[in-house]
This record gives structure tokens, sequence and C-alpha cells, in this order.
């Protein structure tokens, strides 16, 4: 079971509210991260990046957790080694297009009111795409 369906089952309605959460969070994190590598700053990346990873990977947002892991592992070695964190600068340019697509997933999939192509007796049911890849 992924972490996302067991987030959903486990959470019930209190899902989508944990959901708007993230929302505010994640958007607040990925600021940061943007505003402390504009500055240069790698402590200022540590703490956001690490927040955006622990709460990417409860709902099984596992590429934008990877990024948000790298993001902060990067950053604490560059402050432990006094270097600048300009080698995120790929990352952190993806980051927000990672985010916005991981939350429209997590949100048309928590969204109760999103037809669900019903399977059924002769018929394929398609395979729910996995958020991993977002």
């Amino acid at each position: 079971m992924t972490d996302f369906i067991r987030a959903r089952t486990e959470l019930g309605s209190g899902f989508v509210r944990l959901l708007g959460y993230f929302r505010e969070d994640g958007t607040k994190s990925v600021a940061a991260i943007e505003e402390g590598m504009r500055a240069r700053n790698a402590a200022a990346l540590v703490i956001p990046a690490h927040t955006l990873k622990g709460e990417s990977r409860q709902f099984g947002a596992e590429r934008l957790g990877d990024m948000a892991e790298q993001i902060e592992m990067v950053a604490r070695r560059c402050v432990e080694y006094h270097e600048s964190p300009d080698e995120l600068v790929e990352i952190v340019v993806g980051l927000r297009g990672c985010f916005t697509e991981t939350l429209a997933a997590l949100e048309r999939d928590s969204n109760p009111l999103v037809t669900r192509r019903p399977g059924g007796f002769g018929r394929r049911i398609e395979p729910v795409q996995r958020l991993s890849r977002l």
C-alpha cells in the first residue's frame, strides 16, 4: 500500500485538512528555499528542505521528498564546510514545478467529487498513477 493511500485511509476526513496544511507549509518551504538559494545562504535552506522532505514523504510524494532531501543534505554539508550551495541551483529551480505537480496530483486523487472509472467484470482497471513519478 502506498503512503498516500495509507494516509488517506487512516486519516479519513482529516486527510483533506492535512493536505491543506501541506499546501500552505509546502508553499512557504519552497519560497524559503528559493530565497535562501538567491541569497546563497546554505543555512537558510536546511530547515525548509527538511520540513518539505518529511511532509512530502508522508503523502508518498517520493520525487519531491528526494529533491528536498538532496537540498537538505548538500546544504548541511555546505554549512559545515563553509561552502556556497551553488551546486543546488538546478534542483532548486525544478523544485517549484515538482511541488505544483505533486500538489495537483494529491488534490485530484483526494477529491471525492472526481469521477473514477469503475472496474467491473470484463473491464480492465487502469493502474493508479504513483506519486513517486512526480
